[in-house]
């Protein structure tokens, strides 16, 4: 594989040691107002030669006998030049900088800007303040954080977030920010083709995208709002862009082995008020007959049930789910839970508290990373497990990460980025869950009903009627434990996303960078949708669905870059570039209606016609792009930019559109002087912005959409649910 042999070719090039042929010791120090600078870098100029002060800012470096010059750096001060000459000993001082000391972002297109030049909103996210209270899904932790983003939790182990940055802006239904992970777009949490039933329905539940990327090993996140952030980024930044940096050991000086854990335990916080006056059932009665309300005949229970209502009709009363059975207050009834003897009819205000488990959350994670003259890296192997706070509720997540960069040349810079994510769940939480609300009856323990192995030997049912499991009722509602553990809805899915980018320097000011990156996943996902029994003498056996999605998105690009200072007053950086992205998304689903053999979830396990679905979608999109920025005297700043795309789901004829901005910003404390204790910092800005979307594939024309086969043969179509598009 082509990317492995690069890794092979970075790491093996890192721990080099330089040339071992020199002919002269130099040495010296490196400070700036009498303290030594640490990690200074020293190179003899237009070579690979260099080193990096100590913790004394002490260096010693073996150079050539016709080097002429050494240049010394350090992030945050200016870099200077020394002629080597005769000399051997040297003692060097740098000065700040106070350009390059200005707060820096990453923007568009992974283009980092300072703060206070930018004509539009950004607000970043340190790497520290998404471990200190870490979710896992990192995107969960920009609540509160960022202003103007709304994060809607799946609350559910392994589950998504709904982002929305400055409210919906479009009507397609999807209002989903872009997220670019190290300069490379992802497919985002609710991704989902368009067609999709159960997919659509439960994405938020499966997660994906952001979610799958672990808080240890993100450096920052900026969060681009507006148009005028976004418009590089064109169509689909329509809604926002999150750009997300991660870890890639620069500044490591030497090898560092970092390890981080946390463990966090969870209970729900707020308990509903409940009613603890009447028990379940109708006409002020309570009574377990068979679950479903059938008719009272057998003379035991019939004296049972006179001693406590003498004039009720002679029916059962468990099988409906409202609340207007009798006062609890301890009269002796028979429930679900008793067979034929009788236990006092009382409230019981700890149900709620039955009901859900103390989820936990474990996360692990070690790294180690290295840096030098010649480049750095960073590996690193996260593991999380959760248990949710519903019963057999669970998720897994293996993230393993390189980030690798190599100075090939004093002009090329070679670096590697990848990730590959393994994760899944035995079982993922149910999508609807509506008994803990207000139709549970009060006088049912979600406790015993957790333990309702113990109670089947006792559990009395209607004559033709066999469950496996004992319940509340048997009218509509299984037991939820029995569901949690047997109608499961399980998954295992495999990502792998990662890039590679060439940057080359031909002068200080012109530098062009070349990139392509993919994202790729599968997700095999396997829900049984019902259980077997026999209901009234007619027998059922389970069924089951199987799908298996495939997704992949690449991009790649390129961006030449002019950035340069014309004397002190005047700056300009500029970039222009192209783009190409594809997208590729199949889903293959087979519904087995009647399994042959319980408990087989196999799709050959079929005693009836199974249910057959196939999508494919393809989508291309080219684009063009260019920026400007121009700058005076560093506090007034006016930036124009310009996109054009051509996407494959617009008609041939009309599949161009353009996208344009111009933002106008002024740091008004530095351009009239003021310095005061009261206003520290002041800026106006305005912009002008153009976006919008072009549309999913295949949308172009009204067409029926195929549904369920009628009687699993018969081909059934239906109107589509969306207006097309053309």
């Amino acid at each position: 594989m082509k990317i492995s042999h690069i890794l092979l070719l970075i790491t093996s090039v890192m721990f080099s040691i330089g040339n071992i042929s020199a002919q002269k010791l130099l040495s010296g120090s490196v400070l700036s107002d009498g303290e030594p600078l640490i990690g200074a870098t020293i190179l003899v100029k237009n070579s690979s030669i260099g080193t990096t002060t100590d913790y004394e800012g002490f260096f010693e470096l073996s150079v050539p006998e016709d080097a002429e010059k050494l240049v010394v750096s350090y992030t945050g001060y200016s870099t200077k030049e020394y002629v080597i000459g005769n000399q051997t000993k040297f003692e060097i001082t740098l000065e700040s900088d106070q350009v390059v000391l200005g707060e820096v972002v990453v923007t568009a297109l992974g283009i980092e800007r300072e703060k206070k030049a930018l004509g539009y909103a950004v607000q970043d996210v340190k790497a520290e303040e998404l471990v200190e209270s870490r979710s896992t899904n990192v995107v969960n932790s920009l609540s509160g954080r960022v202003a103007g983003i709304q994060v809607t939790a799946a609350n559910a182990p392994g589950g998504g977030s709904q982002v929305t940055i400055r409210g919906n802006a479009s009507i397609l239904g999807n209002n989903q920010p872009l997220y670019v992970i190290d300069g490379v777009p992802m497919e985002g949490d609710f991704a989902v083709a368009s067609g999709s039933t159960s997919e659509t329905r439960e994405a938020n539940i499966y997660g994906g995208g952001i979610s799958e990327i672990s808080p240890d090993n993100i450096e920052s996140i900026s969060v681009l709002k507006g148009a005028n952030a976004a418009a590089l980024y064109g169509s689909r930044a329509a809604n926002g862009v999150i750009i997300v940096t991660t870890k890639n050991g620069a500044g490591q000086k030497g090898i560092g082995l970092e390890y981080n854990a946390n463990v966090t335990f969870e209970r729900p916080f707020v308990v509903p008020e409940f009613q603890n006056t009447y028990g379940g059932g109708n006409g002020y009665v309570t009574w377990y007959t068979d679950g479903r309300n059938g008719g009272i005949v057998d003379g035991k229970e019939i004296e049972q049930f006179r001693t406590v209502y003498p004039n009720a009709p002679l029916v059962g009363t468990a099988g409906v789910d409202e609340s207007w059975g009798a006062p609890m207050d301890g009269r002796l009834v028979r429930h679900w839970w008793t067979g034929e003897e009788l236990a006092p009819l009382n409230p019981v205000p700890d149900s709620w508290e039955n009901l859900w488990e103390t989820g936990s959350t474990q996360n692990h994670n070690v790294a180690i990373s290295g840096s030098n003259d010649f480049g750095s890296f960073r590996f690193s192997f996260g593991r999380t497990d959760q248990e949710g706070i519903l019963f057999n509720n669970d998720f897994y997540r293996n993230n393993f990460r390189l980030n690798s960069s190599m100075n090939a040349t004093p002009w090329l810079t070679v670096s590697v980025s990848g990730g590959y994510i393994k994760s899944g769940s035995d079982n993922r939480q149910q999508p609807v869950f509506w008994e803990p609300q207000t139709w549970h009856h009060r006088h049912d323990d979600w406790g015993l009903l957790k333990d309702w192995k113990d109670y089947m030997d006792v559990h009395i049912t209607r004559e033709g009627d066999t469950y496996p499991y004992a319940n509340w009722q048997h009218s509509f509602a299984l037991n939820r434990f029995y569901e949690q553990e047997f109608l499961t809805n399980s998954n295992d899915k495999d990502r792998f996303l990662g890039n590679v980018s060439f940057n080359i320097k031909f002068t200080d000011a012109l530098s062009l960078m070349l990139r392509t990156g993919t994202d790729l996943w599968t997700d095999t996902r396997i829900a049984v949708t019902r259980n077997e029994r026999i209901k009234s003498g007619v027998a059922r056996s389970q069924s089951f669905e199987e799908e298996v999605l495939r997704r992949q998105e690449t991009n790649s690009d390129f961006i030449l870059t002019y950035n340069k200072y014309f004397g002190e007053k005047f700056s300009v950086n500029a970039q222009v570039g192209g783009a190409h992205r594809t997208n590729y998304y199949k889903r293959n689903y087979t519904g087995v209606n009647d399994v042959t053999i319980n408990g087989l979830y196999n799709v050959a396990n079929n005693a009836s016609t199974n249910t057959d679905r196939s999508r494919i979608e393809e989508k291309e999109v080219q684009s063009v792009f260019g920026a400007m920025s121009f700058g005076f005297n560093n506090y007034l700043y006016l930036d124009v930019t310009a996109r054009n795309d051509w996407s494959s789901t617009l008609p041939v004829n009309n599949n161009s559109y353009f996208y344009p901005s111009v933002s106008l910003s002024g740091i008004l404390t530095d351009m009239f002087d003021i310095s005061s204790n009261f206003l520290s910092y002041a800026k106006v800005r305005a912009s002008w912005a153009k976006v919008g979307n072009d549309t999913d594939p295949y949308k172009l024309a009204q067409v029926f959409s195929p549904q369920d086969p009628w009687n699993s043969s018969t081909p059934v179509f239906s109107e589509n649910r969306e207006i097309a598009n053309s």
